[in-house]
């Protein structure tokens, strides 16, 4: 796994997975704070594999989850990024997408690195990809990564609340909220900023 930065925040790295960042990344998965909106945490053998499979979706595509860094003390925080969601696997009405995405460290939590992390994501995918939307979602219940949506200037519609194809039926994490940002929303929120 090569080191390679991708971007570059006010006060974090969003770079390319190296063999270091597998044992902090195994013991975030295992960690029942971190995964509390999963159906399952995970051992360190599908930790990695997760991992591996990041690194190399980055390296086929050039972009991806991306392994997060600390800029002031270079520390594994875990991963922010953007993911391509197929409807052969995902089979559902807003299949195929892309879906910004993120999961740190507990101890991460709180200091605005997910919203500083997914607005860098944003802009690279608006800037650099030139996709018209990203859509990002999370179990029904969870409050927090809901928070950061909103934050970064994401949109919700119960109407596309969906049941998540990948977890069992009856399952309490089942139900699944959908959030959504444009291309033109986004630009219009960057000229809006600019104006302040």
């Amino acid at each position: 796994m090569a080191n390679k930065i991708v971007i570059q925040t006010k006060r974090l790295i969003l770079r390319s997975w190296i063999e270091n960042d597998l044992e902090p990344f195994a013991q975030l998965n295992a960690d029942e704070r971190v995964m509390e909106y999963f159906p399952y945490r995970l051992n360190k053998e599908e930790s990695d594999q997760m991992a591996k499979r990041m690194q190399a979706k980055i390296e086929t595509e050039g972009w991806g989850c991306w392994a997060v860094s600390r800029l002031d003390t270079q520390k594994f925080i875990g991963f922010i990024g953007l993911n391509t969601v197929d409807k052969p696997t995902f089979p559902l009405h807003f299949a195929p997408c892309t879906e910004v995405g993120w999961r740190l460290a507990y101890e991460s939590w709180g200091r605005g690195y997910a919203t500083e992390g997914a607005e860098a994501c944003l802009k690279y995918a608006f800037e650099i990809l030139k996709l018209a939307e990203i859509v990002s979602f999370t179990a029904a219940q969870n409050r927090r990564s809901m928070a950061v949506m909103r934050k970064i200037g994401m949109h919700y519609h119960p109407a596309e609340d969906f049941n998540h194809p990948r977890i069992s039926e009856g399952h309490w994490l089942r139900r699944h909220v959908l959030y959504r940002l444009k291309a033109s929303e986004w630009q219009k929120m960057i000229i809006g900023k600019k104006d302040k």
